[in-house]
């Protein structure tokens, strides 16, 4: 096996082949790159994870109090959620993955954060299709306490808002759904979304019928393979504090 270049576990899925690869680029230095591919395409890089981690910190800044009752839709390299645990004020961290697949890379610790998500008693992982669970208030996210509310909900599993992992997942975009996932959040809860494109007038249009307030926030960082900086968005979004 070629020190540059492993792949540590490939498993079918609902969606296709799920792969997760190690590989080194002597060029970029020493240290390795965790991949994560979903038949041909790449769904995760551990070289570009600011936007990832920007989701947390930009969601989370915009919650009030302490306690926080947090979701994470789409476990990934789990950046997201590493990143939404470095708060103090976060007390309980769902993080809702459909491919039980990745779950099990966390829990086996077969990527690097899986050990910083199982250390900590906050985390817990749900299997489970995000866009299913949001759209029941009823029933929620966690399966141990139907209904309950919680203060924030950061969605990292479509490319953007209209690219899509699966077709299905474009149903979700949609001022119904959306409230629907909104009565899940307490009074002045916040709803934050990555994107891998510059903001969306139209999606933040949409995005206005639902909740008070609505910010997109541009995320660079330096991409070695342009010699130059790239950028993603994080759309943030607080409920109204009446309801």
């Amino acid at each position: 096996m070629s020190l540059l270049f492993e792949e540590i576990d490939s498993q079918p899925s609902p969606l296709g082949e799920i792969s997760l690869r190690r590989r080194r680029i002597p060029a970029l230095g020493d240290r390795d790159i965790y991949e994560v591919k979903l038949g041909d395409e790449f769904l995760m890089s551990s070289m570009f994870v600011a936007a990832e981690e920007a989701l947390a910190t930009l969601g989370l800044a915009q919650c009030k109090g302490d306690g926080l009752q947090v979701v994470v839709g789409g476990l990934g390299l789990g950046y997201t959620a590493v990143a939404a645990l470095q708060d103090p004020r976060v007390a309980e961290l769902l993080v809702v993955d459909a491919l039980e697949t990745v779950i099990g890379w966390h829990k086996a610790e077969l990527v690097p954060l899986g050990k910083t998500l199982n250390a900590d008693p906050r985390n817990r992982y749900v299997h489970g299709s995000f866009f299913d669970l949001a759209t029941a208030p009823a029933t929620g996210f966690d399966p141990d306490h139907p209904g309950k509310k919680l203060d924030a909900i950061l969605l990292d599993i479509d490319h953007s808002p209209t690219e899509y992992l699966n077709a299905a997942n474009a149903s979700f975009y949609t001022t119904e759904n959306l409230a629907l996932m909104a009565q899940q959040l307490k009074p002045g809860g916040v709803f934050a979304m990555w994107s891998q494109n510059l903001p969306d007038p139209q999606f933040e249009a949409l995005l206005k019928t639902v909740f008070d307030t609505v910010e997109s926030h541009v995320v660079s960082f330096y991409n070695p393979f342009m010699s130059g900086d790239s950028t993603n968005s994080v759309y943030v979004c607080r409920k109204g504090t009446a309801g």
